[in-house]
């Protein structure tokens, strides 16, 4: 498969798990998702192949700034899609991470839209979303 046709299948594979916690975030198929880490697996298998797939990494590339850009610079159409993947399948666990946390603290469900809805978007900023909605919800008064 060429890169884009990877890129658009690992962008389309992590929707269904996605729609699932925002919608019936209790149905047994989304509970399975969220435990097996199928989607996220099966990422982390096409990063390791596109990772790799133009030789060794320079693993002393990622001490820097500079050489992180490097390695996207000069890393081509692997190295891009590898990265994306990368977001994709760290921003899924951090959704499956807030719908557990949220569900174990009764927080209600629909106080995680916006917060999943930017973990997908923007993995960290959803995840600092939900950890103030968990704060508030969940500090005990003394």
């Amino acid at each position: 498969m060429s890169p884009e046709a990877v890129f658009s299948l690992a962008s389309t594979i992590v929707l269904p798990q996605w729609v699932l916690m925002i919608v019936a975030p209790r149905w047994f198929v989304t509970q399975w998702l969220m435990n097996s880490y199928l989607i996220p697996v099966c990422l982390a298998v096409i990063y390791v192949i596109y990772l790799f797939r133009g030789g060794p990494v320079d693993f002393g590339a990622f001490g820097t700034l500079a050489g992180v850009k490097q390695l996207f610079s000069k890393g081509g159409d692997g190295v891009m899609l590898a990265g994306w993947v990368h977001y994709l399948a760290f921003d899924l666990v951090a959704g499956t991470v807030v719908v557990r946390d949220a569900q174990a603290k009764a927080i209600p469900h629909w106080l995680l839209i916006l917060p999943l809805f930017f973990c997908f978007m923007l993995g960290p900023v959803g995840l600092l979303l939900y950890w103030l909605i968990r704060t508030v919800r969940t500090r005990t008064v003394k």
